[in-house]
C-alpha cells in the first residue's frame, strides 16, 4: 500500500514526465516558426520513448536518425498474404523503404506492416486511422527475442541445477543463489496460498513465472533490451494461461461458490432474489482476476520506464550543471528503485496466480453442508 508520501513522490515524478510536451503558438499569418533548440529537444525526446515502449522489427541497440547511423542487427519477417512472405526487416531500410514480395508491396510504419502500393502511401479515414490491409504478421520481433533469450537464460541456469543435484544435494555455484529463492516461492507463496496437498502440482508454473518476469524485467532496464512486460499482449498472454489453469484446476466446490454462493443454509425459493445479482457478480470476479494481473503488471513497468526516460531526458533540456545534476540524481534513483520493482511485480503475479489457484482447489464446504 502506498503511503500518502510515496503518492506525492510518483505525482511530481508523473508531473516531470509528461511536462517535457510542447505547445507552439500559430502566426496570425498562418505560417509555422521554426523551433527553439529546447523545443526541439523535447519533441526528440516525445518521439523516443513512445518508440522505446513500443515493440520493432529491428534490434538496434543505438539510434542516430540525424545521421542514419543505425548500430544493431535486423530481424526476420514473417507474414501470412495468400501464402507465406519471408524476408529481412532491413528492406525495409527502418522504415524509410517499401519492400515488394510477390506482386505485393509492404511498408512498416509506427512499428506495424501494412500493404500499400509502389510509393508506400499510407491512407487514413476522418478519424486519421490506418485504412491499408495488415497481412498476418509473425514476425520475430525484439521483444520476441528477449523472450527467447530469456527463455535460454532458465534453460542454461535450471538445467545446470537440475544435474548438479543428481550428483550432490548441497548448491554451488548459481544454485547457492538461487536455492534459497526456489524454497521462498514453495514454502511462503505455494504452500500457504494453495495447501500442502495440491501445491506441487503448481510449482513448475509458479517457479517459471516467477523467474521469466523477474529476468525480463532485469533486462528490461538495461540498455540491450525491450520493454518485453510492458506490451500488454505480453501480460495478457501471461494472463490468460493463468485463467486457464486456474479454471481447469477448479474442483466442485470452486464452481459451486460461483454458481451456489450461499450453499444450502436457505431455501432454494428464497436465495432466488439474491442469486440474480450475486451469480453475475461471482461470474464477472472469475474475468476480473486474470485482467487485473495482466493490466497491473503492464502498468507498473510502462510507467517506471517513461518516468525514468523522461527524466534522463530533462539532462538534455536543461543544459546546465544544476538541472542536469538533479535530473541524474532523480534518474539513478528511479533505476535503482526500477531493480525492486522489476523483483516485486513478479513476487506479486506469482503470488496472485497462487491464490488464485488456491481459490480453485480449496476442500472447503458451506456452512449447513455435512463433511464428507
Amino acid at each position: 500500500m502506498k503511503t500518502p508520501m510515496s503518492k506525492l513522490f510518483t505525482f511530481i515524478l508523473l508531473f516531470l514526465a509528461f511536462s517535457t510536451t510542447y505547445a507552439v503558438e500559430t502566426p496570425a499569418h498562418g505560417e509555422t516558426p521554426a523551433l527553439s533548440e529546447q523545443d526541439q529537444m523535447k519533441a526528440e525526446i516525445n518521439e523516443v520513448i513512445p518508440h522505446h515502449l513500443q515493440d520493432s522489427h529491428f534490434y538496434n541497440v543505438l539510434t542516430d536518425k540525424e545521421h542514419h547511423t543505425y548500430i544493431g542487427f535486423s530481424l526476420p519477417v514473417i507474414l501470412i498474404d495468400n501464402g507465406l512472405v519471408v524476408f529481412c526487416s532491413s528492406q525495409f531500410g527502418h522504415g524509410e523503404k517499401v519492400v515488394e514480395k510477390n506482386g505485393n508491396y509492404y511498408k512498416l510504419y509506427h512499428s506495424k506492416i501494412y500493404k500499400t502500393d509502389a510509393q508506400g502511401v499510407i491512407n487514413y479515414d476522418e478519424k486519421h486511422n490506418v485504412t491499408n490491409e495488415k497481412p498476418l504478421d509473425f514476425s520475430i520481433t525484439k521483444n520476441v527475442v528477449n523472450i527467447i533469450v530469456t527463455g535460454l537464460i532458465m534453460l542454461l541456469l535450471f538445467g545446470g541445477m537440475a544435474k548438479r543435484y543428481k550428483k550432490s544435494l548441497v548448491p554451488s555455484g548459481l544454485g547457492r543463489f538461487l536455492e534459497p529463492i526456489i524454497l521462498y516461492v514453495k514454502d511462503d507463496i505455494a504452500i500457504p496460498n494453495i495447501g500442502e496437498k495440491h501445491y506441487k502440482r503448481f510449482m513448475s508454473f509458479l517457479l517459471t513465472i516467477f523467474f521469466f518476469i523477474w529476468i525480463l524485467n532485469i533486462l528490461g532496464i538495461s540498455p540491450l533490451a525491450a520493454n518485453v512486460t510492458g506490451n500488454i499482449t505480453v501480460t495478457a498472454a501471461l494472463a490468460v494461461i493463468t485463467f486457464i489453469i486456474t479454471n481447469v484446476s477448479g474442483r466442485s466446490t470452486y464452481w459451486s461458490h460461483i454458481f451456489n454462493p450461499l450453499g444450502n443454509s436457505m431455501p432454494w425459493y428464497a436465495k432466488i432474489p439474491l442469486y440474480i445479482l450475486l451469480i453475475p457478480i461471482e461470474v464477472l470476479g472469475v474475468f476480473i482476476k486474470p485482467f487485473s494481473l495482466m493490466i497491473r503488471l503492464f502498468a507498473n513497468i510502462t510507467a517506471g520506464h517513461i518516468v525514468m526516460m523522461s527524466l534522463v531526458g530533462m539532462i538534455f533540456i536543461f543544459k546546465s550543471w544544476l538541472g542536469g545534476t538533479l535530473s541524474f540524481g532523480l534518474s539513478f534513483a528511479i533505476f535503482l528503485i526500477e531493480f525492486f520493482v522489476a523483483l516485486l511485480q513478479a513476487y506479486i503475479f506469482t503470488m496472485l496466480a497462487a491464490l488464485y489457484f488456491g481459490f480453485a482447489v480449496e476442500e472447503h464446504h458451506h456452512e449447513g453442508e455435512e463433511a464428507h
